[in-house]
């Protein structure tokens, strides 16, 4: 293993910031896994610090394929993280909408060019990413339709399921986007958890990655063959909202089955304490993501669902 350098810049306010990477093995750019882009992805760090742990002892028992590098970049955005914010704490910017970056620009533009320079030549790129809505997810794979992802690869993970989505122009500013457009395979990789440690997905999700690299013949290594992944887009999911605010409280979990009428969740009266209203399930399923935070708003997602086709 080998630390190094991937980027640093001074702040006139806190000490420097120093992007980490580790490297394994020689030769060919490989794979590359990053964690944490945004403050708040701890789960993503951890699940990174695992991989690292993992990828060492397998380094030393001579289990990196000979002319082959892998490079793991645990955090991008630990000044965030060391204040408790999501996004840089100067303006509030989004590192993971900066990308392919800009050497000169603002100094989220800057961060995100130092890192893909270092990033982009890699054959296939890796991200433990978070949604921009706050709940839990079935563990999955995730990847843009570029014209140039391949779900057949994704599938190599073993996770349950692959979700691919249409880009939006926002989203052709995130890194797993323009690994795509610089000719990296890139996944984005979806855990239980953001801002807390779920000890089960995060070791679901270091197994993942270990069988995609030795299934791609980065790794000599023994896994279990994980599962059969149902390619989903994501436009197919239902989603379900909320007709009233107030104080949530989840009924539904992720991979639970539902049907149609099934209890998803019930909004309390934050003063008065009476249900205000007991969303149902519009349709049968599987639960794919739902809801946190202990409060909603009128018309908020509060869970998707894989529906269930009947021929």
């Amino acid at each position: 293993m080998r630390k190094t350098e991937i980027y640093h810049m001074s702040s006139p306010y806190r000490e420097e910031l120093k992007i980490s990477g580790y490297r394994f093995g020689h030769g060919r750019k490989s794979a590359c896994i990053v964690g944490s882009i945004r403050g708040n992805e701890i789960q993503q760090l951890y699940v990174c610090s695992q991989i690292i742990r993992k990828l060492e002892e397998l380094e030393a028992a001579h289990a990196v394929t000979a002319d082959r590098e892998i490079l793991v970049i645990p955090s991008v955005n630990h000044h965030a993280m060391n204040i408790g914010k999501r996004f840089w704490p100067v303006d509030n910017t989004d590192i993971n909408r900066m990308f392919p970056g800009y050497d000169l620009g603002e100094t989220t533009q800057r961060i995100a060019a130092g890192v893909f320079e270092k990033v982009k030549e890699f054959d296939y790129g890796i991200q433990f990413a978070s949604f921009y809505m706050p709940g839990d997810f079935i563990p999955h794979v995730r990847m843009m339709d570029t014209g140039k992802q391949n779900t057949s690869l994704a599938g190599l993970f073993g996770l349950p399921y692959v979700v691919v989505r249409k880009p939006s122009p926002i989203d052709t500013t995130t890194l797993n986007y323009n690994w795509q457009i610089w000719d990296t395979n890139a996944f984005s990789l979806y855990t239980k958890e953001t801002d807390f440690i779920d000890e089960v997905s995060a070791r679901q999700a270091v197994a993942a990655v270990l069988r995609f690299l030795t299934r791609m013949g980065i790794l000599k290594y023994n896994s279990h063959n994980g599962y059969i992944s149902t390619v989903i887009e994501e436009e197919e999911l239902t989603s379900v909202r909320t007709t009233a605010g107030g104080i949530y409280r989840r009924i539904c979990h992720p991979g639970d089955e539902v049907r149609m009428g099934t209890p998803l969740a019930e909004i309390v009266h934050p003063y008065e304490g009476n249900v205000i209203t007991t969303v149902l399930s519009p349709t049968e399923g599987i639960v794919f993501f739902t809801h946190k935070k202990p409060l909603v708003t009128e018309n908020e997602v509060i869970c998707k669902i894989i529906r269930r086709l009947h021929n």
